[in-house]
């Protein structure tokens, strides 16, 4: 059982996404039997929050294409190559947030926004939950959230794909993102 994170009243201003503690996950459907999931190691971003009006809240997020990770090297380095993300060609995946709206909770939100993936940007909607704010023991106020959103690859340009024998494909064009978000009040 999990307490739940405390409160800090005011969370109008700057926050730092705090890499040691955020996941930007992934998870995709492989030879159509099973489900690989992973995530980027090396992340950074800002949010910009307003207590007052939440919908007025935006944010910047940068990830390093190299820092994919299933845990399986071999695979991994496929997915770095010139088939997949082309990590040489395109070395960051970006989101800039274009607006955000109430969701269907009191702590949920709608952060819209254009994902640039492989050279080819997009506008997606990612389903926020903020999940508290509280005093680190070094003094941080951090904030949390968790946040969720679901991609076709194709759209980005990433088509490369396998026929399987037994019909189907190695990798599905749905993958799912996943993030868990930490945050460091800065300003």
């Amino acid at each position: 059982m999990t307490a739940p994170a405390p409160t800090v009243i005011d969370l109008t201003g700057t926050w730092t996404l705090d890499p040691a503690h955020t996941r930007i996950g992934f998870s995709a459907r492989h030879a159509m039997v099973t489900t690989v999931r992973g995530q980027f190691k090396e992340v950074e971003g800002i949010l910009q929050l307003d207590a007052v009006n939440p919908t007025a809240s935006s944010a910047s997020v940068t990830i390093q294409t190299a820092s994919f990770d299933t845990g399986v090297p071999d695979r991994d380095g496929h997915v770095k190559s010139a088939d997949l993300l082309d990590v040489a060609t395109y070395p960051t995946i970006t989101f800039v947030s274009t607006g955000a709206t109430a969701g269907k909770g009191d702590d949920e939100y709608v952060l819209t926004g254009q994902l640039t993936i492989h050279g080819v940007t997009s506008s997606v909607d990612l389903a926020v939950t903020f999940e508290g704010s509280s005093r680190d023991p070094f003094g941080n106020t951090r904030a949390g959230f968790t946040a969720t959103t679901s991609i076709s690859r194709k759209e980005f340009g990433i088509s490369f794909n396998a026929a399987l024998e037994t019909g189907g494909v190695l990798l599905s064009d749905k993958i799912k993102i996943e993030l868990d978000i930490s945050a460091i009040k800065s300003s």
